[in-house]
């Protein structure tokens, strides 16, 4: 046997928090489900009556593809309306949130929040003008826990399956659009009394297609924009996460006086 001191063996440096979270990325114990809708000349648009200005759909204008306008490159011009596709809702978006921020000064260290999912997609589907009410949220909680402190309120009504078509998504007639949405009730005690940051839908705006009937109209812009909470609306694949547990990602251009953006949503679900 050889003789002399060994060396002391070395410990293992434990693994931070972002390299854990980078290997379970990794190895796919983490999954990425993007909630975001393709953006495109075909994604529906809300619109308004007709004596109200009207948002403009997505359109590209090619600058040039490898051609004599640019020989080794492809690039677009793309003009869009700040609320069009999945996109997020400032608080500077409504008259109640005049003074809030616009969508560039809103911290980036709330684009990133946990999420709890309300599933109402049967009661949607047998009703396209059913409303959340605060009692659905208490039996929510009831069975899954509280809201999340700051973080998102996902509503599902499996809207997103009627995003193909602007007639079926915004689903109107002579009286308006019927869609999903939240009572008044709702909306106040989400923007007052509720510890999240915002809310987020699968239909054309947070607000029900019937919500400029209501009292006070646009109730859900109205409460939350006031409160400095924020929407985020035409999400997909909410049928994919679970009731609790997931982090949202969310990424709207930083524009500045801006009322809101074209955004990429992304969940991170844990598959252990």
């Amino acid at each position: 046997m050889l003789g002399g001191p060994y060396p002391e063996p070395v410990e293992a440096t434990p693994m931070s928090t972002l390299s854990a979270f980078a290997a379970a990325l990794a190895g796919g114990t983490i999954e990425v489900v993007d909630l975001t809708a393709p953006l495109s000349a075909e994604t529906p648009v809300i619109a308004l009556p007709p004596q109200f200005a009207q948002t403009a759909r997505f359109e590209l204008e090619e600058l040039s593809r490898y051609d004599d306008r640019g020989p080794a490159w492809y690039w677009n011009n793309f003009r869009t309306g700040e609320h069009t596709g999945t996109h997020f809702d400032a608080p500077n978006h409504w008259v109640t949130g005049a003074d809030g921020d616009d969508v560039a000064s809103v911290p980036a260290s709330r684009l990133m929040a946990p999420a709890a999912v309300l599933d109402c997609s049967a009661e949607a589907a047998a009703d396209p003008d059913f409303l959340l009410e605060v009692d659905h949220v208490r039996a929510w909680e009831a069975e899954h826990g509280p809201l999340p402190e700051d973080g998102w309120l996902l509503y599902r009504t499996g809207w997103d399956g009627r995003s193909g078509s602007q007639e079926e998504f915004l689903n109107a007639d002579d009286t308006g659009p019927h869609t999903p949405g939240i009572s008044p009730e709702c909306a106040r005690w989400l923007a007052e009394k509720a510890p999240v940051v915002g809310l987020g839908v699968e239909t054309v705006g947070t607000d029900a297609g019937t919500a400029h009937s209501f009292d006070p109209p646009f109730p859900c812009h109205a409460a939350l924009m006031g409160s400095g909470k924020y929407g985020l609306t035409q999400l997909q694949n909410l049928a994919l996460l679970p009731p609790t547990g997931a982090v949202l990602v969310t990424a709207p251009l930083p524009i500045v006086s801006g009322s809101g953006s074209p955004a990429r949503v992304l969940a991170l679900v844990e598959r252990g």
